[in-house]
């Protein structure tokens, strides 16, 4: 699976760290960004729910 986050789009709402926190994570900007043992969670169905949460559609998951 992939998961891209568009850093353009991106407003720091933090849905997808709250939905799916094994995965994302807000930097130090408050702007999401895939956690460092992200690759160990991919099978995580929130991972989706994450990125529809996204209220400017910034994270694509395929």
């Amino acid at each position: 699976m992939r998961i891209d986050i568009d850093t353009d789009v991106c407003i720091g709402a933090g849905q997808c760290a709250l939905t799916a926190p094994q995965v994302f994570t807000q930097d130090d900007d408050g702007f999401s960004t895939l956690t460092d043992d992200h690759a160990d969670h991919l099978a995580d169905p929130l991972i989706r729910e994450a990125a529809r949460a996204c209220p400017v559609s910034a994270i694509t998951v395929g």
